[in-house]
């Protein structure tokens, strides 16, 4: 039977958890994720999870930190005086932001405070500095 290797196509089903066991994301009532391993469509230990499994194969695999999203970086967290926002914003905690860098990159941060006169935006992935907790099951190796 053939095993997933780098380069393959693959379909798989998943449950994300995190380590108190609470489940932040899911594709079991929906159709299966498909990559293609060794093209850093999904987060380093889940692509190295799936290598060397077989169609119909399912594991359990906890993924430290580095190799998830990465530690949280108190760079990426910035406190703006609410007058640099548009004046028609209300922004409101767990709203997501866009900005634009001044090299045209466009950035997605997160508010995480409001205060009258300043906001917080956090621009890390949400999940950054977690570990997670991935059942995969193996359904296909597309030909």
């Amino acid at each position: 039977m053939a095993q997933a290797k780098i380069g393959d196509t693959v379909k798989v089903h998943y449950t994300g958890k995190f380590g108190d066991g609470m489940v932040f994301d899911t594709s079991i009532d929906d159709e299966p994720l498909e990559f293609r391993i060794g093209e850093s469509q999904v987060i380093p230990g889940f692509e190295e999870a799936v290598v060397g499994m077989n169609p119909g194969e399912s594991k359990t695999v906890n993924i430290p930190v580095d190799k998830a999203y990465g530690p949280h970086r108190d760079d990426l967290v910035q406190v703006v005086d609410r007058k640099q926002l548009p004046a028609n914003l209300k922004p409101e905690i767990g709203q997501p932001l866009e900005g634009r860098q001044p090299d045209g990159e466009i950035v997605v941060a997160t508010v995480t405070d409001v205060t009258e006169s300043r906001v917080t935006l956090d621009a890390n992935h949400p999940l950054a500095g977690k570990s997670l907790t991935f059942e995969i099951q193996l359904i296909e190796i597309v030909q």
